[in-house]
């Protein structure tokens, strides 16, 4: 007889998923999978669009984060015309993109994740979320707000709009940056450094507490995949493709993002919605998919990457490593690595931003259709972005292949919810919780799944326990 736990939806999260444990005859953890239970299409009514309005349709993929679709999609157009981008162009959407992880992030850790680790795994799920921060941590809570608030701030002032941005296009950007954006921009550095600095210094404070978590939440061998450039640096928007193992050691490097089909296959299962990539090179034909599974996101950028290129976040990238021992490969370690990225995307910005070349008004170039195919490439908060374009000779689409930073952590979020539910499960009785734990899993990767939804507070919940013949066993209802 087998049982199985349904935890749907899961909250906290952008968007509508579903995990469903299944227990064996002695009540332990069979097998454990996450599902996306919607459906958005969005590679299929893109095609017949000009290439040109793809950046506007695409960034409504995501409403938590456009620019990096927009920046990839700008990219792929960029690529189709054949056109090098001016040099202010590319600073600004370097700008821009690091506006966007700080807002991004901030959500993440801030009003998604904090709750758990501030507030406990079993505190009470009517309080365990935002507004519960607010009311024990109010001066952080107010903080984090402020510092998601100026990462919007940066994209509405080089980009147009906080949200589906109108300034990020072929061949460049709509419009150059002012005087007054970039002092308005610098005006509200030091308080954002300061609050990325003081976040990552309480989740230092902290982390002696999660050892458990620490070597349960999805601590398992992987490769890891991110952009990396000649430098070593961390890279967030350009350059090469990079996989490491879970000791470091280089798989694939100098890899052409345009060859990414080439080391990257996509599977799908009945399931799910979500597509399931993985490293081909290691996957023999009928072979597990599994067998392929790697990372993206801050805990792979963090492992790709030497340095991260700013003298405060390199001192804390080595201090990361020391407790990580070496290579990253525990799951709970995004929540590390994330307010790192932040603090690194406040100090870059202001090297960018100090730089005068930035008012530069010669922000884009033009030209036609003058390739068929082209791919865009960039780090998104979340992940490695692909946009993938074939287009006529007049520039409509004719065929849109996108890989979302979340879909290529399915394999490992997979792998975490079991690896949790093998810890903490023990019976058909499964206390609330660790039914949060379970769902922790997989906020730590921050996965977004839509662009409209994000829950916050009492959130309805039902899990329901039920034998092979359909018998309710136990229920729990959350909201």
């Amino acid at each position: 007889m087998s049982n199985t736990v349904i935890i749907d939806p899961v909250t906290r999260i952008e968007g509508h998923a579903k995990i469903a444990i299944e227990l064996d005859d002695a009540g332990a953890v069979d097998s454990a999978r996450f599902s996306v239970v919607e459906f958005r299409g969005f590679e299929e009514f893109c095609k017949g669009r000009p290439v040109w309005e793809m950046p506007s349709l695409t960034a409504r993929t995501c409403g938590i984060c456009p620019v990096s679709h927009l920046l990839a999609s700008a990219k792929a157009g960029d690529a189709i015309m054949g056109v090098r981008i001016p040099s202010t162009a590319v600073k600004l959407r370097r700008v821009v993109n690091l506006g966007q992880f700080i807002q991004s992030h901030a959500l993440s850790f801030f009003h998604l994740s904090s709750p758990d680790m501030l507030l406990g795994w079993d505190h009470d799920p009517a309080t365990r979320n935002v507004f519960g921060v607010m009311s024990a941590e109010p001066e952080l809570a107010r903080r984090g707000i402020r510092l998601r608030g100026f990462g919007q701030r940066v994209l509405e002032a080089i980009a147009g709009r906080k949200v589906h941005s109108p300034g990020i296009v072929p061949g460049g950007i709509a419009n150059p940056m002012t005087e007054e954006v970039r002092s308005e921009i610098l005006a509200g550095l030091d308080e954002a450094q300061q609050t990325a600095e003081d976040a990552l210094a309480i989740f230092i404070s902290m982390i002696g507490k999660f050892e458990r978590e620490i070597n349960n939440f999805g601590l398992f061998p992987s490769l890891h995949l991110g952009l990396a450039n000649d430098a070593g640096t961390w890279e967030n928007y350009d350059g090469h493709l990079k996989f490491v193992d879970a000791d470091g050691n280089v798989v694939a490097d100098n890899v052409d993002p345009a060859n990414y089909r080439e080391l990257i296959g996509e599977a799908t299962r009945r399931d799910s919605y979500l597509k399931s990539p993985y490293f081909k090179p290691m996957v023999a034909p009928g072979d597990n998919v599994n067998e392929g599974i790697y990372r993206v996101g801050p805990l792979a950028r963090l492992n790709v990457c030497k340095t991260m290129g700013s003298p405060l976040a390199d001192e804390a990238l080595e201090a990361y490593r020391e407790r990580a021992g070496g290579t990253a490969n525990s799951s709970f370690f995004y929540h590390y690595a994330r307010l790192i990225e932040i603090l690194a995307s406040t100090e870059l910005m202001r090297v960018f931003v100090e730089d005068d070349s930035i008012l530069d008004a010669n922000v884009r170039a033009t030209a036609g259709v003058n390739h068929r195919h082209a791919v865009g490439v960039s780090e998104a908060p979340r992940g490695t972005l692909f946009h993938d374009y074939s287009v006529d000779e007049s520039g409509l689409l004719e065929d849109v292949n996108m890989i979302i930073a979340t879909g290529q952590n399915n394999l490992p979020m997979n792998a975490t919810v079991l690896q949790i539910a093998k810890e903490w499960v023990d019976g058909p009785e499964i206390p609330e919780g660790i039914l949060n734990r379970i769902e922790a899993g997989i906020r730590a990767f921050d996965p977004c799944l839509s662009c409209s939804t994000h829950a916050v507070g009492k959130m309805p919940l039902d899990v329901t326990l039920l034998d092979h013949e359909g018998t309710v066993l136990s229920s729990v209802r959350r909201g």
